[in-house]
């Protein structure tokens, strides 16, 4: 996930579970430890070369918690290896403070995680603590990537770069087309905004999308020079809008088209060598 990659190098990333979903939303929802393995070793094989990972409570809620962040990760690598880098995830879904996100991101040091700009920086005033976080990120080793929800904290986020906040030139991204609602449906066309002419522009940037377009929404950012991520986190859908029966279809659902037109997909080497600096 990097401007290293050829342009026919394409990194599949799936996010199998998120933070909202439960069993009954989808039977073969990923949310103990032994799922996500199993789920990591059928992406894998399903042409993924990273697995964006969220833990859970017993009773399914939303978790931030080192250890349980670490029992799964073990999991996770006694199933697939290296053959997969694991991303975990930050998101607060209104439960954590911004400290209490960067204690557990600290806690685990994992490989590589994700950030929501408008939960870590959401003004001014915590930029000190994200920049802190960042340039501990810079130190460890853990490869960050930006979670932006709209055109306008990408310029923001830009304006950061440039004012030293973030300790890179550059940062790697994800742009979500969409928001987590019900029946939320995204659209190739919702990708242009953020590539607008007088958006800013970074080297690494990936696309997730919501409901039955998610390989339309993630082919069409490939084509544009883009990475892909998609799971059950923001759909469940086949794109003939039939209930996909695990991350791998959706994995596959994206890799097939890819591989067709004529792109590589990434491994995990691959990913490590650039997106993760060697």
């Amino acid at each position: 996930m990097t401007a290293l990659h050829s342009p026919h190098q394409v990194a599949i990333a799936v996010a199998p579970n998120g933070g909202r979903r439960t069993k009954a939303d989808h039977p073969a929802i990923p949310l103990t430890p032994a799922e996500l393995a199993r789920a990591a070793a059928e992406c894998l094989e399903a042409g993924a070369a990273m697995i964006h990972v969220h833990v859970r409570r017993p009773d399914s809620r939303h978790l931030l918690d080192a250890d349980a962040y670490l029992e799964t990760i073990e999991a996770i690598r006694a199933e697939v290896g290296e053959r997969m880098v694991i991303q975990i995830t930050t998101e607060a879904l209104g439960i954590y403070t911004p400290a209490e996100q960067i204690a557990v991101l600290k806690a685990v040091r994992p490989e590589a995680a994700s950030l929501a700009l408008r939960e870590l920086a959401p003004d001014e005033a915590a930029e000190p603590a994200f920049a802190e976080a960042l340039d501990w990120m810079k130190r460890e080793r853990v490869a960050p990537q930006i979670i932006l929800y709209e055109p306008a904290e990408a310029v923001r986020l830009a304006a950061m770069i440039r004012r030293g906040v973030v300790p890179w030139p550059d940062i790697p991204v994800l742009y979500v087309l969409g928001r987590y609602t019900v029946s939320q449906t995204s659209a190739p066309a919702d990708l242009l905004p953020f590539l607008a002419p007088e958006a800013p522009r970074f080297a690494d940037w990936s696309v997730c999308a919501f409901g039955r377009n998610e390989a339309a929404c993630v082919t069409a950012a490939a084509l544009l020079g883009g990475h892909v991520r998609v799971g059950f986190e923001n759909n469940l859908q086949t794109p003939d809008g039939a209930l996909a029966p695990s991350n791998a279809a959706l994995v596959a659902s994206a890799a097939t088209p890819l591989r067709q037109l004529g792109y590589q997909l990434c491994d995990a080497a691959a990913l490590r060598t650039g997106y993760l600096g060697g």
